[in-house]
């Protein structure tokens, strides 16, 4: 768990201001992030799917950062946050129907692409000359099976074994291939990731002389749980930046070297406050039940992810006791403690009563960005704070939002 960017006064002056949930997301602490990995890389390419929201877009954006988008939707919210169409990359393994139209729409913007049948496609549209290819290495890394991008069993990327012959098939096209890059998964391990910079050495002479950037894409890992470390950035980046001038020798070119991080800019950055509205005890266990759910934060329904939870104010100050936090959903997956085979698992926390306050830590990533409205929630309120000031970046859906897209008989 990382250190807390708010304290707990501040955080609860916010919670009766917009009510709850609420996410809270430190300015102060994105921009740290940003500049120690541009230290690094030349170019720090925000993977904006991690969390889109307007601020935190045009927040990055003003702090040097590049982006990147996976889908239509994520092109123009960048377009809308600030950035221009060439500094946007379009990532993806297909192309559906609205993204070719968004690529029409804005030829400037950049594409990288997973699969060799997207070649033709975008050689029809005209818009450019020069793409980016996603290889997968053959191995992949993440913090459950679910996130890793990399190896035969997951559908990201071009095999590596068909790098040279898609290469060949681009130039066939009309296209040139100036881009490559590898991501094998979230949160992955780093000594992968330095295993990946080794995969792309082998590899990049494949593409030749077009080649101008390495893309190391994401995955840096975040510490979650008390004692964890920090993944080293500074190794990280010598290992690529060998990759780097050893290429840039056998090519005899210069080449750009960017990162592509989403969890690491942002996560620590948010948290989720939330009010306990009741407790129970079936069996064995004690539950708090809080009016968050998985709706606001599906980690921990989707890959039995921890959170770090605390409780706010005099709260702090009661005896501790083993209870199980969860949410409001009609579903026995809505428990913020659990383990990844969906077993509840009880946390030592101040003895919780309905209207305590308590934070979910480390949720300014894929929290809001996943969010549902699952059995008609409304999405929850974000707030942006920086100078110790809150300002509300996204208000709490009303009921009748949920239903407005909806046609009448």
């Amino acid at each position: 768990m990382s250190e807390r960017p708010f304290t707990d006064e501040l955080l609860t002056a916010l919670a009766r201001e917009h009510g709850t949930p609420l996410f809270v997301y430190d300015a102060a602490t994105v921009r740290a992030r940003v500049e120690e990995l541009a230290g690094h890389f030349d170019v720090v390419r925000y993977a904006q799917k991690a969390n889109g929201n307007l601020a935190l877009l045009r927040l990055v954006r003003a702090a040097g950062c590049a982006v990147d988008a996976v889908s239509a939707g994520e092109v123009e919210r960048a377009l809308a946050a600030g950035f221009a169409p060439e500094e946007i990359v379009f990532t993806s393994d297909l192309f559906d129907r609205a993204a070719l139209e968004t690529l029409r729409a804005h030829p400037a913007v950049r594409v990288n692409l997973g699969s060799a049948d997207m070649l033709p496609a975008y050689a029809a549209l005209g818009v450019g000359r020069e793409v980016w290819l996603r290889v997968n290495p053959g191995f992949g890394s993440g913090h459950g099976r679910k996130v890793t991008t990399g190896g035969e069993h997951s559908k990201h990327g071009l095999w590596h074994a068909d790098l040279a012959r898609t290469v060949a098939e681009a130039r066939a096209l009309g296209l040139e291939v100036t881009g490559l890059h590898v991501h094998i998964g979230s949160g992955a391990e780093l000594g992968r990731l330095l295993e990946a910079a080794r995969a792309v050495r082998e590899l990049a002479p494949r593409v030749g002389r077009s080649l101008a950037v390495l893309s190391a894409g994401g995955g840096l890992p975040i510490p979650y749980r008390p004692g964890e470390e920090r993944p080293d950035v500074a190794r990280l980046a010598r290992g690529w930046r060998g990759v780097q001038r050893e290429l840039e020798r056998e090519l005899d070119r210069p080449l750009a070297l960017e990162l592509e991080p989403g969890r690491y800019l942002v996560a620590e950055a948010g948290v989720l406050v939330t009010e306990v509205r009741g407790t129970k005890r079936n069996g064995a266990l004690d539950f708090a039940l809080v009016d968050a759910g998985f709706h606001n934060l599906a980690r921990p329904a989707l890959y039995g992810a921890y959170h770090a939870i605390t409780a706010l104010g005099a709260a702090r100050e009661r005896a501790s006791a083993l209870q199980v936090v969860a949410g409001p959903l009609c579903e026995s997956a809505d428990v913020f403690t659990q383990d990844a085979a969906g077993n509840p698992v009880p946390r030592l926390l101040p003895r919780l009563v309905a209207g305590d306050l308590v934070c979910l830590h480390d949720a300014g990533a894929y929290g809001s960005a996943m969010g549902s409205n699952y059995n008609s929630q409304p999405r929850a309120a974000e707030v942006l704070v920086e100078g110790g000031m809150g300002r509300l970046v996204r208000r709490r859906e009303r009921p009748e939002e949920l239903w407005r897209a909806e046609l009448e008989p």
